[in-house]
C-alpha cells in the first residue's frame, strides 16, 4: 500500500510549488498570489523505488469561523486524517508568524508524524534565517527550494523514514504461484459491491443497505475457488468530488484508489437502473491509467427491460471506449444470476495481465505486421522498426526498438496492439506499446 505525505502550511508558503516538483507534474496551479489552491489535489510520487500519494492542501487558517477559509481548513484537516506522514511548509524568506504557530500547535493536536521544511530558501547557506523556526517545536528545520528543486530528496528520505517501508522487491514476488489474486470490486456508491461479495462468500460478511456510501472503507475478505486463492477487496463507492460531502466519504477516496492501484484485476461494477454515467466513465479512466487488468459487470440486470438492455449496450460503447479490451458480463448479485463466467473473465484477465512474452514470436509478429502494412512516411523519414521484446508485466509492456519511432501513428499503433493481442490472446488487459529509437552516434559531430 503507497503512504500518504499531506503538504500543509499557511496561503502562499509554495506548497503547490513542492506538490509539482514532487510529483514531477504541473498538476497543481501555481500563481504568486494567496489562496489559489483550495480543494485537497492527489497525485503520485516517487523516491527510488518508493511510491507514495501526495496531497495538496489550501491554506490552513485554524481559527477561521465561516465562508471560503473554514471550508479549506476543513479539507486540510482531512487531509491529515488521511495522511500517514505531514510535511509542514513554511516560508523562510517571510520568517515566523503567528499563523504558523497556530498551524502548529493543530498539527500537535492532530497527532500524525510532522516534518518541517523551509521552502524559498535558496541561498540560504548559513541558516541563520531558519533558526526562528526550532521555535515551533518540531525538531531540526530542513532548508528546501521547491521552486529550483534543491534539498527536495532528503525532504521526503526524513517524511518516509518513520514508516519503515519494506522493499518493494521483497514485498512483490511475481513468479510466487501461491499468492492470492487481489481483487478490487469498484464502482459508484449502492451499485451492488457488497452484496455482491457476500453472495460470492455466501454469508452477510459486509453491511449491504440500500443506502449510497454505506461501505466507507477497502475492506479486504480471503476468498478460495477451484483451488485458486483470492483476496476480495470492497471499496468505498466514488462519487463525483462535487458530491462528496461528509467528511469520512473523503477519507474512504484515498482508499479506494489506493485499493485499485494495489489490485491484480479490478472488477468494475455498473448499475443496469441507472445506465453509464459520467462518473462511471471517470472510475474506468482511473483503472486503465493505473494500468490494471478489468472486467466489467453489469449488476441489477433482472431489473430492467430489453429496451433500457440496449440504451446500456449503445452507452458502453459510446462512453466506455477505451474498454474494449474488457469483457462484459450482465448479472444480478440478489438473484446469483451470472456469476459463473464472471469468475472466469477474472481468471482469464489475470493471466493475461502476466502473460510472459518471448522476444523471438514477439519480433516475428512485428516483422510480420510491418510487412503486411508498413508503417506511413513522414515527411523525408519512413518509421523502421527492427525487433520488439517485454518491457514488464501486469499490465503487459512491449518495446519496439528502430529508427525515427517517434512518426509511428496512433492509429498504426492500435494496429500492433491488435496484432499482438490476438497472438497472445490479451483479454481484459491494457497493453503499453512503448517505441525506442536508435540513436545516431556521428549526429552531434562536426566534419
Amino acid at each position: 500500500m503507497k503512504p500518504v505525505v499531506a503538504l500543509v502550511g499557511r496561503p502562499n508558503v509554495g506548497k503547490s510549488t513542492l506538490f509539482n516538483r514532487l510529483t514531477q507534474t504541473r498538476d497543481a496551479i501555481v500563481a504568486d498570489f494567496a489562496g489559489l489552491t483550495r480543494d485537497r489535489h492527489y497525485g503520485n510520487g516517487r523516491l527510488g523505488k518508493h511510491e507514495f500519494i501526495v496531497i495538496d492542501t489550501g491554506g490552513f487558517e485554524p481559527d477561521a469561523g465561516s465562508g471560503i477559509y473554514k471550508e479549506m481548513a476543513k479539507q486540510t484537516r482531512q487531509a491529515v486524517a488521511e495522511a500517514d506522514v505531514v510535511i509542514f511548509v513554511v516560508d523562510a524568506r517571510e520568517g515566523l508568524s503567528a499563523q504558523d504557530h497556530d498551524i502548529a500547535n493543530e498539527l500537535r493536536r492532530l497527532g500524525k508524524p510532522c516534518v518541517l521544511a523551509a521552502n524559498k530558501a535558496e541561498g540560504m547557506h548559513d541558516g541563520t534565517k531558519l533558526v526562528d523556526f526550532y521555535e515551533l517545536g518540531f525538531g531540526d528545520v530542513h532548508g528546501v527550494s521547491a521552486a529550483h528543486g534543491q534539498g527536495m530528496r532528503d525532504l521526503v528520505e526524513l517524511a518516509l523514514a518513520p514508516l519503515n517501508l519494506p522493499d518493494p522487491d521483497d514485498e512483490a514476488d511475481e513468479d510466487d504461484v501461491n499468492k492470492p489474486i487481489k481483487l478490487a470490486v469498484a464502482g459508484r456508491p449502492n451499485v451492488g459491491k457488497s452484496t455482491l461479495i457476500n453472495t460470492w462468500l455466501g454469508e452477510e460478511r459486509l453491511v449491504a443497505f440500500d443506502l449510497p456510501g454505506t461501505t466507507r472503507d477497502a475492506i479486504s475478505v480471503p476468498f478460495e475457488r477451484n483451488g485458486q486463492r483470492f483476496e476480495l477487496i470492497d471499496t468505498a463507492g466514488l462519487r463525483r468530488k462535487g458530491k462528496v460531502f461528509e467528511a469520512i466519504e473523503k477519507f474512504s477516496v484515498v482508499k479506494t484508489l489506493q485499493a485499485i492501484e494495489s489490485a491484480n484485476v479490478v472488477l468494475l461494477l455498473l448499475d443496469a437502473t441507472q445506465g453509464v454515467t459520467d462518473q462511471d466513465a471517470h472510475i474506468a479512466g482511473y483503472i486503465l491509467e493505473s494500468g490494471r487488468a478489468v472486467v466489467i459487470a453489469i449488476n441489477k440486470w433482472d431489473a430492467v427491460d430489453s429496451y433500457q438492455r440496449e440504451q446500456i449496450q449503445r452507452q458502453i460503447e459510446t462512453r466506455l471506449p477505451f474498454l474494449k479490451f474488457a469483457s462484459l458480463h450482465f448479472i444480478s448479485a440478489i438473484k446469483r444470476q451470472g456469476l459463473g463466467p464472471v469468475w472466469q473473465a477474472i481468471a482469464q484477465a489475470h493471466k493475461s495481465a502476466t502473460r510472459k512474452m518471448s522476444t523471438p514470436v514477439l519480433t516475428r509478429l512485428l516483422l510480420e505486421a510491418v510487412q503486411f502494412q508498413s508503417p506511413k512516411r513522414a515527411g523525408m523519414f519512413r518509421p523502421k522498426l527492427r525487433y520488439a521484446h517485454q518491457g514488464g508485466m501486469n499490465p503487459p509492456v512491449i518495446i519496439i526498438h528502430g529508427n525515427s519511432l517517434e512518426h509511428v501513428t496512433e492509429a498504426y499503433k492500435r494496429f500492433l496492439e491488435g496484432r499482438f493481442r490476438k497472438e497472445f490472446d490479451l483479454v481484459g488487459t491494457p497493453l503499453r506499446i512503448q517505441f525506442k529509437s536508435s540513436q545516431n552516434p556521428f549526429a552531434d559531430k562536426d566534419d
